[in-house]
């Protein structure tokens, strides 16, 4: 089977070789984690059969981020520590995506743009949540950013895992969200474009932004993804999602790395067929900066406003209609 691994350990080295001093530390790192992952350079645990005297090692995982070996394991465990956040409401996944012609900036600048990607659609969503006709009160969210597309191109995004409701503090009352529905997204669309343009100002990087970017409706998608545990084991997928899953690698051959996925309207699988060099770079492409973070909490689940938490959920239970006022 021809997995990610095989392809670095095949490969890495004369890709390396290639790339020489123009290769970036992070991405250097990641090779080296993918390659030897679960090898015996990385140690392990030798484990011997009482009866028959079989021999068996088991070598350790590498635990690195992008390695697409290691994120089941954490995914479980992710998903273990949200059952305490969890609220008997609807939720919804608000997806907010850079356009085009802000990527060349935007991957050049990866620091400080995908923290003012976080920041101003954390803003954007608050601001218009606040709004009475919408929900009217303090929200809650948990966030992680994706840079990637289906076919490996670079595509960065934030997704927003939302409570369908917030907290109004003032008179201490959970304020439902209303039939199915989080927010406009239009409104939400122009105001996370103001806000991002004005944060580029700020950053310098205004100038190096082509005008048809601010030309043009940015795309914010908003959908309803069920209740508690469905709906965040919905988010823990794209949490630890890594740009390709060795599952959908179908074979290496004459140099050339062979893959599918699914086109997201008529579900068909589509098969793409890249040089191993052009495969390996569109793949680290999407590694991020050295210690950023990748998943934020916002609002009432943000970890300094755990007693807002506990107050929403309290203010749920006293309230044994609540449940059907959601959905009326």
């Amino acid at each position: 089977m021809v997995t990610l691994a095989t392809i670095f350990q095949q490969y890495g080295p004369a890709y390396r070789e290639q790339g020489g001093n123009t290769l970036l530390p992070s991405h250097l790192r990641v090779m080296w984690c993918i390659e030897h992952c679960r090898t015996a350079a990385l140690g392990g645990h030798r484990y011997q059969c009482d009866t028959c005297g079989e021999v068996v090692y088991s070598y350790h995982s590498c635990r690195n981020r992008h390695c697409n070996q290691c994120q089941l394991d954490k995914a479980e465990e992710w998903l273990a520590q949200q059952e305490a956040m969890l609220l008997p409401v609807p939720y919804f996944l608000v997806t907010f995506t850079l356009p085009q012609e802000m990527r060349t900036v935007a991957y050049a600048n990866q620091q400080v743009v995908y923290n003012l990607l976080f920041r101003c659609a954390a803003e954007a969503r608050q601001a218009l949540a606040a709004d009475p006709r919408f929900v009217g009160g303090q929200v809650g969210a948990i966030g992680v950013l994706h840079t990637w597309k289906r076919d490996l191109g670079y595509h960065p995004h934030v997704h927003f895992l939302v409570p369908g409701g917030g907290l109004d503090f003032v008179n201490e009352r959970w304020l439902p969200a209303r039939n199915h529905f989080f927010v406009r997204v239009e409104p939400l669309s122009k105001l996370f474009r103001a806000k991002m343009r004005d944060g580029l100002k700020k950053a310098g990087l205004y100038q190096s932004i082509p005008s048809a970017a601010w030309q043009q409706a940015w795309v914010v998608h908003s959908q309803s993804v069920g209740y508690g545990e469905t709906a965040v084991a919905y988010l823990a997928d794209y949490v630890f999602r890594v740009g390709i899953a060795n599952q959908r690698i179908v074979k290496l051959e004459d140099d050339k790395v062979t893959f599918w996925y699914k086109e997201r309207k008529s579900k068909r699988r589509i098969y793409v067929t890249q040089p191993v060099f052009t495969f390996i770079q569109r793949f680290l492409q999407h590694v991020l900066p050295k210690g950023f973070v990748k998943v934020r909490y916002y609002g009432f689940l943000a970890p300094g406003n755990r007693e807002r938490l506990a107050l929403a959920r309290a203010l749920l239970a006293a309230d044994h209609k609540a449940p059907k006022r959601l959905l009326d």
